[in-house]
């Protein structure tokens, strides 16, 4: 890649890894308030996530490393955590980020591909089958909020939130 090229593609890792670190305090956030209600079962899937995400900004904190030594990964969050939201909203709110990432890191990746790193639009394709997957588990999770309310809602106070 040309230095030019590399600042391009550390643009968009750096920016993804802005949104992991959001990610992380905003599920972390929602899990403390899951457990605090007593909903082990959604608290600790929530947590599981947020575990995740960790997962993947350190990914994308190592990439820019091995693209540029010299470049430190950003600590930056992208946007505001949103605190207290009821169970019942939670998981269409977590959805819709999830849509948004996954949006953004295509994009992302096409950008990597376009400035001629394969590894790093690899890392992003990766990433992104995983943020399908807490898609699915939010997506689903809202449904049957939605389709069961409370009666669901109970369901899950046992278990616990790790």
């Amino acid at each position: 890649m040309t230095p030019e090229q590399s600042k391009n593609v550390i643009e968009v890792l750096n920016k993804a890894r802005a949104m992991e670190l959001k990610a992380i305090l905003q599920y972390l956030n929602q899990h403390y308030g899951l457990a605090d209600d007593d909903y082990g079962k959604l608290a600790s899937a929530v947590k599981k996530i947020a575990i995740d995400e960790m997962k993947h900004a350190e990914e994308f904190a190592e990439r820019i490393k091995d693209i540029d030594g010299s470049q430190e990964p950003t600590a930056e969050i992208d946007g505001k955590i949103i605190k207290g939201q009821e169970a019942d909203t939670i998981f269409l709110f977590d959805t819709e980020e999830e849509r948004t990432t996954m949006i953004k890191y295509n994009e992302f990746a096409k950008i990597c591909r376009e400035n001629n790193d394969a590894v790093s639009a690899t890392l992003f394709e990766k990433i992104i089958n995983e943020e399908q997957e807490h898609f699915n588990y939010f997506d689903d999770t809202a449904t049957h909020i939605k389709k069961l309310g409370n009666s669901f809602l109970a369901r899950q106070t046992s278990g616990t939130a790790d």
